[in-house]
């Protein structure tokens, strides 16, 4: 957003028509918003603030570049959030870390459904991924990875499950998504660096999943009951 302030500035202007004033400040308070949240979680320093305000700026990107109305962009910033909801539920289990021993059912029920929350968030990333034709590869790569997101939505093998999507959207990200190999001066070298970075956030949201488990409300806590 810094080296390409101009256009961003003239794409909101242009789209909304708001003038060059409000368009300037769009661009220069989501720029600060993201700057300031990440380097907050990446401190560890008011987690649950920045990822509250992260949030704000995932619905804002939402409205402002009109997302809303674009089903793959919306389900992928729905992931995005999903990342978030995960960070937020490990963040709050940092705050309860002191009081160890002590039963704290009641509290950590809402973390149980963030976690929930955000693994079924994290499985619209991968449905944007699915193709729809005859070829076997497509078929098998359909197959596998729709097993994989129910596993991880339902909270089945969750960590293995999670391990394998991660190394598969990595491995698909750099494929498909490898901006560098075009020219900056190409608008699809701007589509694909979008798409790279904001893959990579989900993949951070598995490894997520991968180190704190699928939490309460999944299929692998409720076995140790059974």
């Amino acid at each position: 957003m810094w080296f390409q302030w101009s256009e961003q500035r003239d794409y909101i202007d242009s789209t909304w028509n708001c003038g060059y004033l409000l368009a300037s400040s769009f661009v220069f308070l989501n720029l600060l918003g993201q700057l300031t949240g990440c380097i907050l979680v990446l401190s560890r320093n008011f987690v649950q603030y920045a990822c509250f305000g992260l949030f704000g700026i995932i619905a804002l990107q939402t409205i402002a570049y009109s997302i809303l109305w674009d089903l793959k962009f919306l389900m992928r910033n729905l992931a995005l959030g999903g990342g978030l909801l995960l960070l937020l539920a490990e963040s709050r289990s940092e705050g309860k870390s002191m009081f160890a021993g002590v039963p704290t059912m009641r509290e950590s029920s809402p973390k149980q459904y963030m976690q929930l929350g955000g693994r079924v968030l994290l499985v619209l990333m991968f449905m944007t991924l699915l193709h729809f034709d005859a070829s076997f590869f497509s078929i098998l790569q359909n197959i596998v990875g729709t097993a994989l997101m129910i596993l991880v939505a339902v909270g089945f093998k969750t960590k293995l499950a999670a391990l394998t999507l991660v190394v598969w959207l990595f491995a698909i990200n750099v494929y498909f998504n490898a901006f560098w190999t075009i020219p900056v001066y190409k608008p699809m070298h701007d589509f694909l660096k979008y798409d790279f970075f904001q893959t990579m956030s989900v993949i951070g949201g598995l490894l997520l999943v991968v180190a704190l488990g699928p939490g309460g409300v999944s299929m692998d806590e409720k076995k140790k009951e059974w």
